[in-house]
């Protein structure tokens, strides 16, 4: 299972690489469909990161173990209302 660190490490990477997709959508240098699949899958993922790190943090607050939260499925965390 992942650490906190490497879980923000990850989002990071997804982040830098959806500015760097709309940047080359703006630019003209891709294809809208390749980059809207793209950019779709990476905010299906980030919310799944975010989400495991919130699981990850209330395990901890409830002193039971990080490490048995799990990656939800995208239509779970897709849900989620803010």
């Amino acid at each position: 299972m992942a650490d906190d660190a490497s879980i923000q490490e990850h989002i990071k990477h997804l982040i830098g690489e959806e500015h760097r997709l709309r940047s080359a959508r703006e630019a003209g240098s891709i294809q809208g469909g390749e980059e809207q699949d793209r950019l779709g899958r990476i905010e299906v993922e980030l919310d799944q990161c975010w989400d495991l790190l919130r699981q990850r943090r209330a395990k901890r607050e409830f002193d039971q173990n990080p490490d048995e939260a799990q990656v939800r499925p995208p239509g779970i965390v897709e849900g989620y209302q803010g």
